[in-house]
């Protein structure tokens, strides 16, 4: 008030009549910049900065500051002022509206010149990893009225300013002497993500300084085992996710394409390989990381969801998992547990990022700029090497392709592993397990948060004429290893992936120049993870048919041959046979064709039917009868 009255009186030409001056706190708080766990009955009444996460905010409402009435009788015009317990500018008035005047005279609304202000409730969240461990995070309800509406949405994060207050609860509800807290909104500030506020002791400085002058490859070793020094071996995994962690360049092009640059990588394999392990130490070493589970998520719980509010009734949005992990990682376990309605809602977010609402008249777009880290068992709890990927977990094709890396945790018997492995297991449980982990080649987990977070923030690698001549005839090579048996062994998805390997390679680094060496490094790490996750079991080569589409081309081909052979078995026969019988004639056709051939399976001929099914050529099959479909059926 003094702000507006004082501009109104030396700068008036600044102001019109209609227009107010709002004040806005920001800077350094001192101990009054808390979290939503710190606001205790101390704060009451006091300006405190809250740091936290949006995760629901309400639709934007008017809110009645004054009415103005007219009394057709007398010719009077009667106004009103209302303010709440919320209001800063005075005591609370009432909340009744008037209808008469003192004299009984009846009113009439002149809405025209009533004057109104936007009202919102956002609710602030402590982030996720600040939450203390086994403890439900806190949170608190923020209003924002004005020119401050509308400033934030969930999942952004945000140090909102204002004054911690104690609001009665609502008319009609038994009192009890516990008041319901708000933050009356003041100011409200993005925060930015990416940097780890960690304070680094001189020994970490003198080891960050020597982890730079290290050798490329030494460096890269040391910093991968550094994520999981108690898990034994899985060396090309551990450096899949320091990639992962560090992450490639986003790019948004003038056209509004956006390229990004976070990696998703699935992890596959038998149990008892220390999947989960991986998983837990990967959100130790994340500046940020959401954690859940295949079974205990829901597609919105996911994404997002509109909720009611219960003292309202106002629909409000609220954040999932995704979008609270904006610039994160989320790692989920047990992704073959998932449900389907689940998993078709991770399609828009592996690959466009965002989380599109259209739900109880909300129409909105979310940020989900996160990396998806994921661990699946495979059917029957163990890893079957004559069957696919696809064929082992069941998911869907469409949602495998969007994994940039798909590597098998496989459990093999060998004797001299097998005893370097049962030596390391019983270190860990021994007197000196600490001094056994800590005096391997490994730092800190907090000094390795800090390395990545430097990388992620500060380095911006920029792709040298080498690199994409390299990263050309990489693609074109992949693309040529299946060219004489008319294969598909890479995609452009391959390329971009091999792109995003690279820029986070020169991360890690700390170089501003992708190189030749981090594209041949990056397409070793996809060598691997293709012989193993996209290796036809039948032939033994990489078909990328096998991830796209779920089917590799061999087993497409040896289909359609399988087909036309029914046609040419049942093409004059108007009576049906059973499948049975019809196995057995097609492998009588195919030994005497090749005397070594292997004979079909059942599954084998009914995936062929059904093929020819679609092609209208059989009927379908009742009580295990196969028949031909004749003109007249």
């Amino acid at each position: 008030d003094a702000l507006d009255e004082y501009i109104r009186q030396e700068h008036p030409k600044f102001l019109t009549p209609k227009m107010n001056v709002a004040v806005g706190f920001t800077g350094s708080f001192g101990f009054h910049r808390v979290s939503p766990r710190e606001l205790l009955s101390g704060y009451l009444a006091t300006l405190v900065q809250v740091d936290g996460i949006v995760t629901k905010t309400t639709l934007v409402r008017p809110k009645v500051s004054r009415s103005v009435h007219y009394c057709e009788k007398t010719g009077e015009v009667i106004t009103r002022e209302y303010r709440d317990v919320t209001s800063n500018t005075g005591p609370p008035t009432g909340a009744s509206y008037p209808t008469r005047d003192d004299k009984g005279n009846p009113l009439t609304t002149e809405y025209g010149h009533c004057k109104y202000v936007d009202h919102q409730v956002v609710v602030i969240q402590e982030t996720p990893e600040n939450a203390p461990a086994g403890q439900l995070p806190r949170s608190v309800d923020v209003i924002l009225e004005g020119d401050l509406v509308d400033s934030c949405k969930p999942g952004d994060r945000v140090a909102i300013s204002g004054i911690y207050k104690a609001v009665p609860s609502k008319a009609g509800a038994p009192t009890t002497g516990v008041f319901r807290t708000v933050v009356v909104g003041n100011h409200v500030a993005a925060k930015t993500m990416d940097i780890a506020d960690m304070p680094l002791s001189p020994v970490d400085i003198r080891r960050v300084n020597e982890l730079r002058h290290m050798h490329h490859a030494e460096r890269f070793t040391v910093l991968a085992n550094s994520i999981a020094p108690s898990i034994y071996g899985h060396s090309v995994v551990k450096k899949a996710i320091l990639l992962m962690l560090l992450g490639g360049c986003e790019k948004n092009l003038q056209n509004g394409t956006h390229l990004r640059g976070d990696i998703n990588l699935l992890l596959v394999g038998d149990p008892g390989v220390a999947k989960s392990q991986m998983l837990r130490a990967t959100m130790k070493v994340a500046p940020l990381s959401v954690s859940t589970t295949g079974r205990g998520s829901s597609g919105v719980g996911l994404t997002a969801a509109v909720t009611t509010d219960q003292t309202t009734g106002e629909r409000r949005l609220e954040a999932g998992a995704m979008v609270l992990a904006d610039r994160g990682v989320v790692c989920i376990d047990e992704f073959d547990k998932m449900s389907d309605s689940a998993r078709a809602m991770l399609h828009e977010v592996m690959e466009q990022q965002t989380v599109s609402v259209a739900k109880a008249g909300i129409i909105c777009t979310l940020n989900a700029r996160t990396s998806v880290l994921a661990s699946a068992n495979p059917v029957g709890s163990r890893y079957n090497p004559r069957m696919s990927v696809v064929e082992n977990i069941q998911l869907p094709p469409t949602l495998l392709s969007r994994f940039d890396l798909i590597y098998l945790m496989l459990d093999k018997a060998d004797e001299a592993t097998d005893r370097r492995l049962a030596r390391h297991l019983v270190n860990l449980h021994g007197p000196h397990a600490n001094t056994s982990i800590q005096s391997a080649d490994v730092i800190e987990p907090n000094l390795l948060g800090a390395y990545i977070s430097h990388a992620r923030t500060k380095v911006h690698p920029c792709i040298s004429e080498e690199a994409e001549e390299e990263l050309v005839n990489a693609y074109v090579e992949m693309r040529q290893l299946g060219l004489n048996r008319k294969v598909v062994t890479a995609t452009p998805r391959q390329l971009e992936a091999l792109i995003r390997l690279s820029e986070s390679l020169a991360r890690m680094r700390l170089s501003g120049t992708v190189e030749r060496s981090d594209v041949q490094e990056a397409r070793r790490l996809m060598q691997v993870a293709l012989q193993q996750s996209a290796t036809d079991p039948r032939t033994g080569t990489i078909d990328m048919d096998l991830i796209q589409t779920g089917v590799s081309a061999a087993a497409r081909k040896q289909q359609q041959e399988i087909a036309s052979t029914i046609r040419s078995l049942l093409g004059g026969v108007g009576v049906g046979v059973t499948v049975r019988q019809l196995l057995e004639q097609l492998n009588a056709a195919r030994r005497a064709d090749d005397p070594g051939a292997a004979d079909l399976s059942v599954q084998e001929v009914r995936e062929a039917i059904n093929q020819l099914q679609d092609a209208d050529f059989l009927l379908p099959v009742v009580g295990d009868v196969v028949r031909v479909r004749t003109a007249a059926a």
